[in-house]
């Protein structure tokens, strides 16, 4: 069976970036869905390892200055990559923060989406609002309009659950909700 959102990687790399995305997911024990759909939507489509958002997160899930550092890499050499090369990176990120949160597996695919946008609201309830020391609720809204629904200037996990299940197909939804992949 094929991959949501297979279709969207480039040709000219498709077999050897899903092959790798397959071992990747398999070695952060979640289903590879997951990882396609939150590479979709942080690389704007493009399965790009270079592309470059306007606050410089840059790569498939947009690392950005501190995450690359915290793997041992810039965003600049992260940029210079291929998609292949790329996603070592999204497994050694993910993997660090699996140690942070002292997780062994996320319980959703939300979850997971959580730790590349904001590993802080991991198992966090739904009210959660999602700020930091270093970022206010209304400055975290701004820099991410698509997750304030509602405009108050704040964003809840409850919101970016809602606005990243409505990005998926409805053929694929019980692919997503499921906890993790059966192993």
């Amino acid at each position: 069976m094929s991959l949501i959102y297979e279709n969207k990687v480039p040709s000219s790399y498709r077999t050897a970036f899903i092959a790798k995305l397959k071992i990747v997911a398999a070695n952060l024990k979640i289903n590879p869905n997951w990882l396609m759909a939150i590479i979709n939507f942080e690389s704007a489509g493009t399965f790009s390892p270079s592309i470059t958002n306007s606050l410089g997160y840059t790569g498939l899930i947009q690392f950005g200055t501190a995450a690359a550092n915290q793997i041992g890499t810039t965003t600049t050499a992260l940029r210079g990559m291929t998609a292949v090369q790329q996603l070592d990176y999204v497994e050694k990120y993910y993997k660090s923060w699996y140690k942070i949160l002292k997780i062994s597996v996320p319980e959703s695919y939300v979850d997971t989406y959580l730790i590349t946008f904001f590993p802080a609201a991991v198992n966090k309830g739904l009210d959660f609002v999602i700020k930091s020391n270093g970022i206010s609720a209304a400055a975290l809204a701004r820099a991410n309009p698509i997750f304030d629904i509602n405009k108050d200037k704040q964003v809840t996990v409850a919101e970016v659950q809602k606005i990243m299940l409505s990005r998926l197909p409805s053929e694929w939804m019980a692919d997503f909700l499921k906890k993790k992949v059966s192993q």
